[in-house]
């Protein structure tokens, strides 16, 4: 998949030594390098497509990528575990109260947007207008790892439920982006298809996508309470394989793979199952090194010489989905919600370009489509001004629409605790969210059940031991000793957020 400089010991390399070698050493210098994320100002995510440019045939490394259709299949991969990752860190208290706005956006907010830039493309780039519309579907998709990774490195957050609002939308929006990509490539290949056909099969394949995700994950949940392994590890390992089965029966039977493997991973991830923190933390690293080789490979692939001739044109195009495409299908899909002018803004604002569009134009790219490689410059164009302008100034944008909070760092208790099957009760911790009912209020105004313990509760940098008096605030992290059949509801007693009315 990747050539240059041979590289062997006493004459014994191979191509499958070199690109080992190769693949590592950009990954490990990728890690490295996004710590000075914070320092430079600018989102980790640009200084590994950064990487990949510098490490490419017209770079300092020489290095190419030969293989366009093994990219696309390994951005698949990726974006499977992208995905799982994102279902498992979403809780469902935090996303049912903006579900239907969620919905919405990643359905009818996609549906705009291509719109918009595939009429724009016709008029302005001079495409054809299925080749404008396929563009516009490839770029269409939001990614809410390249925001959260930007909020973070400030120490940031979003205020009354902007950041599951994103979250949701763009785990959503993908599914159909990739919907619609798939299904305007056909077309821009000459393949024959008909409306009548085509929203039929999209609401077979999204329910069936849930109907799988949504089993799998049940099943899931019942296996990992049943099995019994001798080394944790090979719980991560389990999800690994149980992840990968679940996007390709899904995909066999003609339903959604990756809205399957999203809603497993919230229904895995809102379950009270051993070892549940040690599988977000893999498959979270699991996450990141997906999107670490997708935006190395954009770099790889890309022509930093080539750029100049359609500079014009990609700046042009990046100004238009950032300031009109996005803007408009945020209002025009939520223009009866409760959420304010300022939250629309910061939505719109919010909805960064990230591997999705660079898997979306790994799969134009390994197609015929005489435009495909003018599509992957666009992107390209498209994924680079997101993540430098929009992920720069995200949260100076959060200071001026005052929707900004601190963020609080996960901090680590100075109590470690080994779960086991003999043991009815276990350590919980719940983080309290900004606007959440329970904040506020003291320990005994709760009415928290009668086999919950609260053992410390960590504000900032401090550790509290709790009385009955103690005030909980928005941030807090509450260590709780509770019977497993109460977790569930300790957890939605903190985090409930039904203060905001249902859905806005």
């Amino acid at each position: 998949m990747i050539r240059g400089v041979s590289v062997g010991v006493f004459g014994a390399s191979t191509d499958f030594e070199n690109s080992l070698i190769i693949g590592s050493a950009l990954v490990v210098l990728s890690v490295i390098t996004s710590k000075a994320s914070s320092r430079l100002g600018i989102p980790a995510l640009l200084l590994f497509l950064l990487v990949g440019v510098g490490a490419g045939v017209h770079g300092l490394g020489g290095l190419e990528i030969t293989s366009y259709a093994l990219t696309q299949k390994l951005g698949t991969l990726a974006l499977i575990f992208i995905l799982f990752s994102g279902g498992l860190g979403t809780q469902l208290s935090s996303v049912r109260p903006v579900l239907m706005s969620g919905i919405i956006l990643s359905t009818m907010g996609v549906l705009i947007a291509t719109a918009l830039i595939g009429i724009f493309a016709q008029w302005i780039l001079n495409f054809s207008l299925l080749e404008g519309l396929l563009l516009g579907a490839t770029i269409a998709s939001t990614d809410v790892a390249a925001v959260f990774s930007v909020l973070r490195s400030k120490k940031v957050g979003l205020k009354d439920g902007l950041a599951p609002l994103l979250e949701l939308e763009s785990a959503l929006n993908d599914p159909m982006a990739v919907f619609l990509g798939v299904t305007l490539i056909a077309l821009v290949e000459g393949q024959e298809a008909s409306i009548l056909g085509v929203v039929p099969l999209f609401f077979l394949q999204m329910i069936l996508g849930s109907l799988m995700g949504w089993g799998s994950g049940n099943a899931a949940v019942l296996v990992f309470d049943w099995v019994k392994l001798e080394f944790e590890g090979l719980y991560s390992v389990l999800s690994l394989g149980w992840v990968v089965l679940t996007y390709a029966a899904t995909q066999s039977l003609g339903g959604s793979g990756f809205l399957a493997v999203y809603i497993a991973g919230i229904r895995l991830g809102n379950s009270q199952i051993l070892h549940l923190k040690s599988l977000n933390n893999f498959h979270e690293g699991m996450a990141w090194l997906g999107q670490i080789g997708m935006f190395l490979s954009m770099g790889l692939i890309i022509n930093p010489t080539g750029l100049w001739a359609i500079a014009p044109l990609g700046i042009a195009l990046s100004a238009f989905l950032v300031f009109v495409a996005r803007p408009a299908s945020v209002f025009l899909c939520l223009p009866f919600s409760r959420f304010s002018i300022q939250e629309k803004l910061m939505l719109s604002w919010g909805g960064l370009r990230g591997a999705v569009p660079i898997i979306l134009a790994s799969y134009v790219l390994a197609t015929q489509i005489p435009k495909a490689a003018e599509i992957f410059n666009l992107v390209f164009f498209v994924t680079f001004f997101s993540v430098f302008l929009q992920g720069t100034l995200l949260p100076r944008v959060g200071q001026w629409l005052h929707l900004e909070v601190p963020l609080v760092e996960k901090f680590h208790f100075p109590i470690q605790f080994t779960p086991s099957r003999n043991l009815k009760s276990k350590l919980i911790e719940v983080s309290v969210p900004q606007g959440a009912v329970a904040s506020g209020k003291t320990l005994s105004d709760l009415n928290f059940p009668k086999d919950v313990v609260v053992v410390l509760i960590q504000r900032g940098d401090q550790v509290i031991v709790p009385r009955g008096d103690t005030l909980l605030m928005a941030g807090d992290t509450v260590l709780t000793w509770v019977e497993s059949r109460s977790a569930e509801e300790v957890t939605q007693l903190l985090r409930d957020m039904s203060f905001a009315s249902g859905e806005r």
